[in-house]
């Protein structure tokens, strides 16, 4: 039960950090509902439900919305690691593919699951002082009506030490 505990506790914990980040420096994250389903060291799952702000005019999700959620689940997370380093380091997506498969008609889930690759960038920008960079992969699903993903997307992140 305490591993329990443990787990509500570290994604209350995310999701009010992504929120205080939406209030304060990226407003649309706030403004859409963004919250952390899931953490563990090799995944991240991020929510954002389908209600009027983020819909469409076929009232599925808006694709700036679905865009928003995949920077989410991978930038979250490098986020969430760099806050455990002693350095401070800075984080930028360089490129952004994006492919939409299926209309996204209820909340969506955004799952990245390559969290050690995550946490070996930024364990390399915290050695060097040079930017370091990797292609990662989200994908989201909107589990109420299917498990087939709605959208996959490739962000690459870049990393680099601030001096």
């Amino acid at each position: 039960m305490n591993w329990l505990y443990r787990l509500f506790k570290e994604t209350t914990r995310e999701t009010l950090s992504l929120r205080w980040i939406g209030l304060t420096r990226i407003p649309l994250l706030f403004y859409v509902g963004v919250s952390v389903a899931q953490i563990s060291a090799e995944r991240m799952v991020v929510k954002i439900p389908l209600r009027r702000r983020t819909k469409n005019h076929l009232g599925s999700m808006y694709f700036g919305v679905l865009c928003a959620g995949a920077d989410c689940a991978a930038g979250a997370f490098a986020m969430y690691l760099i806050r455990r380093q002693p350095e401070n380091i800075s984080l930028v997506f360089k490129d952004f593919e994006a492919q939409f498969l299926k209309r996204a008609e209820g909340d969506v889930l955004f799952c990245c699951n390559q969290g050690k690759e995550i946490a070996e960038l930024v364990a390399q920008a915290t050695a060097s002082n040079e930017r370091v960079e990797r292609q990662f992969e989200v994908v989201a699903t909107v589990p109420s009506l299917s498990d087939e993903p709605v959208a996959r997307f490739k962000l690459t992140l870049s990393l680099k030490k601030r001096p």
